[in-house]
C-alpha cells in the first residue's frame, strides 16, 4: 500500500500541494485527473522520490520515502515521468533495458535479459529494438518509455501522462494493457491522465485534484459528475452513461 499523509509542497514560494492524504491499496488502476497546475505530477514525483519531500510522510509498503535506500524503493516502485532527458542516440532495446538497473547494478543476467524481452514483446517493440530513439515516432518513443518502467518489474507503477503523442488506437491499446496488468498480474498502477474519458473508461478509482488539494475520490461514476466538471474544469460539458461508466460529451 502507498500511504500519503499530510503532504504539502511549495515551489518558488507557491503552494503546489496542500495537506494531501490518501491511501492507495495494492492492485487496480487509479487515475489522477485535474486541471494544469493541480499538483498531479508533483504528487507522483514525491512518491517516487524524484523530488525531496518537504512536509508530510509517504510510505510504500514498509519503506519510508526519504529514509529508505533509493535502490530498495526502485525495486518496489517504478515511474515514467512526464518528461525524460534521454539521449536520442540510445536504441529502443537499450532504453527498455535501463529499467533493470536497480536489480543488476550494471551487470545484467539471464533474468534481466528475459524481462527486457518480455517488455519489448508486451509493448510491440521487438521489431524496433535496434532503432535509435530519434528514428522512431513520438508514439513509439512513448511506448518505449512505458516499457522501460514495466521492465523494472515492480509491484507499483506510476505513469505521468503516458498517452502523450499516442493516437486513439494506441491510447486504447495501452490503457487496455494496463488494465490487464492490474487485473491479471496484480500490478498497482497510478496514472496521470488529461483525458477524463480514458480515466472513466479504464480506471477502477479516480482521484481529482484542484489547487493542490484532493477534491474528489472514488469510482469513476461517483467522481465524474456535472458538479466536478463545473467546479474543477470550468465547463458545462454533458455526461452520458455507457455500460455503467460516465462519458463526457464535448
Amino acid at each position: 500500500m502507498i500511504e500519503v499523509k499530510g503532504v504539502s509542497h511549495d515551489m518558488r514560494g507557491q503552494a503546489i500541494l496542500r495537506d494531501v492524504s490518501l491511501s492507495l491499496p495494492r492492485g487496480g488502476v487509479t487515475a489522477l485527473i485535474g486541471p494544469n497546475g493541480a499538483g498531479k505530477s508533483t504528487l507522483l514525483s514525491l512518491i517516487a522520490r524524484l523530488q525531496r519531500l518537504q512536509r508530510g510522510r509517504i510510505t510504500v509498503d514498509d519503506l519510508t520515502v526519504g529514509a529508505c535506500a533509493d535502490r530498495d524503493l526502485a525495486r518496489l516502485l517504478a515511474i515514467m515521468p512526464q518528461s525524460s532527458a534521454i539521449s536520442a542516440r540510445l536504441r529502443v532495446g537499450e532504453l527498455v533495458g535501463m529499467g533493470r538497473y536497480p536489480w543488476h547494478g550494471g551487470r545484467p543476467g539471464a533474468a534481466d535479459h528475459a524481462a527486457v524481452e518480455a517488455a519489448l514483446a508486451q509493448f510491440d517493440l521487438t521489431g524496433l529494438r535496434h532503432r535509435f530513439l530519434d528514428e522512431i515516432s513520438g508514439g513509439q518513443r512513448q511506448r518505449a518509455l512505458v516499457a522501460m518502467a514495466c521492465a523494472q518489474g515492480t509491484d507499483y507503477l506510476l505513469l505521468d501522462e503516458p498517452l502523450n503523442n499516442l493516437d486513439i488506437a494506441a491510447s486504447r491499446q495501452l490503457m487496455a494493457l494496463l488494465r490487464h496488468m492490474a487485473r491479471d498480474q496484480g500490478k498497482s498502477i497510478v496514472i496521470v491522465l488529461h483525458d477524463i474519458n480514458y480515466a472513466a473508461g479504464f480506471a477502477d478509482r479516480v482521484i481529482a485534484l484542484a489547487g493542490g488539494r484532493i477534491v474528489a475520490d472514488g469510482p469513476p461514476a461517483e467522481v465524474i459528475t456535472p458538479g466536478l466538471l463545473r467546479g474543477v474544469f470550468d465547463t458545462d460539458a454533458r455526461i452520458s452513461v455507457i455500460d455503467g461508466r460516465p462519458v463526457v460529451v464535448v
